[in-house]
């Protein structure tokens, strides 16, 4: 006997991936289901299990950084069935690679804002947080300092 799969509504489609009806809506056009949504007799949209865990993955790679266009392009690879596996796994290595990219990054940004984090936290403890960060004077203004140097910027 074959089993059925689970018909979702839109709806429940969207409270289960976090997506909105509307985003849902734009994937479909935009080709990032690998498998085309089913309509019912009314011509509303029927979705599967399938197709959840598809947009989880997708939503995902989009939350990583993947552009639409790339996910399209790897949907399109797994959507034409065997014998691209290498197309795939290079397109998602690449991808990975980037990510490896953006968090070294974004860890150098965090080293960064957690020094002027403890900068502030110890200047506000000794009460010299006056001597923080002042904006340097506009160019056609005299500087307050009379040896004509820009204040320190914390």
């Amino acid at each position: 006997m074959t089993e059925v799969a689970a018909e979702l509504s839109i709806g429940q489609v969207a409270g289960r991936t976090g997506l909105s009806v509307h985003a849902l809506r734009f994937y479909e056009r935009q080709g990032i289901l690998a498998t085309p949504v089913a309509r019912g007799a009314s011509g509303r949209r029927l979705y599967t299990e399938h197709d959840v865990e598809w947009l989880n993955f997708c939503t995902m790679l989009r939350a990583s950084g993947m552009p639409l266009a790339l996910i399209r392009e790897y949907t399109d690879l797994v959507a034409a069935g065997p014998g691209n596996e290498e197309e795939r796994l290079g397109l998602l290595r690449r991808h990975q690679e980037s990510v490896t990219t953006q968090i070294h990054e974004l860890g150098r940004c965090l080293d960064m804002i957690t020094h002027k984090v403890g900068v502030y936290e110890d200047h506000l403890a000794q009460g010299t947080a006056g001597e923080l960060w002042t904006m340097p004077p506009e160019p056609d203004c005299p500087s307050e300092d009379p040896s004509g140097k820009r204040a320190a910027t914390g």
